[in-house]
């Protein structure tokens, strides 16, 4: 059956969590009344996240929750309850024996439906990276979890996919930092101060390459490639320091963009997803006609992960 999503955006406060989830409240109730089944906030929409590379591991510990049982999940059962509506919010975990995670929560009115642990997190060394996929069900949708950095890797993606994946929520908090690739860099705050005398400075700089133009080189192909839908979720406004460009989207198996949030407040954007496009995007045929047997054995060859962020130096 046809799926109504919603993808948010929306400028966290670090380490506010009650902030936050009020946020995710105001647009989970916006969305569900008009009509989604299901909204989508970024990477650690309730902890923050950038704040987190300055942290102790005794200052990550006080934010990062248990997970069921720690406060954020029990709200956003009640949120989803009241509104009827199923959310993916993320946020820093904890376990039993203090290890620690990037974590990413689907939360309906009955309660934790999935959660998934980043594979590759970096913004703080005291994180451990996940160790396994995640593939759940939405209303009957297939639906796969891969963050941010996770998507750089492209066999993370494939993976997901040939789990049975159709829908892969891609929660960020990317774009408009320095790189290697010709025309990134920070985008200058003072710009977002004064985005309402001047919007067009800071659009330009938003939708250049140091934002959508660099998105767009290769989330669509995630989507085009393996016959997926693909919800991208990422903040928009100041994250601690850095200043963050939103550009919220939902793109279709051929690879369309079929929604995108362009504003600068808060808001969210909502595409149907129906099961048709599935099967007539050229992803699903280029799936078929894989042949594993001449690149199992390189794919799987012995490697040692390396994981370089540059901003981060």
């Amino acid at each position: 059956m046809n799926i109504k999503i919603s993808t948010a955006q929306f400028e966290n406060k670090s380490g506010d969590k009650e902030y936050n989830l009020s946020v995710i409240e105001k647009l989970a109730g916006q969305a569900a009344s008009q009509g989604s089944h299901v909204i989508a906030f970024h990477e650690c929409s309730i902890t923050g996240y950038t704040f987190a590379r300055k942290l102790s591991r005794e200052q990550l510990l006080d934010i990062a929750e248990l997970i069921p049982d720690g406060n954020s999940i029990q709200r956003l059962q009640q949120i989803a309850t009241q509104h009827d509506i199923v959310i993916l919010a993320g946020l820093f975990e904890k376990d039993e024996n203090n290890n620690l995670f990037k974590a990413y929560v689907c939360v309906d009115k009955t309660g934790l439906k999935a959660r998934y642990r980043k594979l590759h997190p970096f913004i703080n060394p005291n994180l451990t990276p996940g160790n396994e996929y995640c593939v759940f069900e939405i209303h009957g949708w297939k639906c796969g979890i891969l963050i941010c950095y996770d998507n750089n890797i492209v066999e993370n993606v494939r993976a997901t996919k040939l789990l049975g994946a159709d829908i892969i929520f891609m929660p960020h908090v990317t774009m408009c930092t320095p790189s290697t690739r010709p025309g990134a860099g920070f985008v200058d705050p003072m710009l977002w101060k004064n985005r309402e005398a001047d919007p067009t400075s800071l659009r330009l700089e938003f939708n250049g390459m140091k934002g959508r133009d660099w998105l767009m080189k290769w989330l669509p192909a995630r989507a085009y490639d393996n016959g997926a839908y693909i919800v991208f979720s990422n903040p928009i406004g100041m994250d601690d320091d850095q200043l963050k460009n939103g550009c919220s989207m939902i793109i279709d198996p051929f690879g369309d963009v079929i929604a995108e949030c362009h504003s600068f407040d808060d808001s969210f954007e909502t595409a149907v997803i129906i099961p048709e496009k599935l099967s007539q995007a050229g992803g699903y045929r280029y799936i078929k006609a894989r042949r594993p047997e001449l690149y199992r054995d390189i794919i799987g060859q012995e490697h040692s992960s390396e994981q370089k962020v540059v901003w981060l130096d």
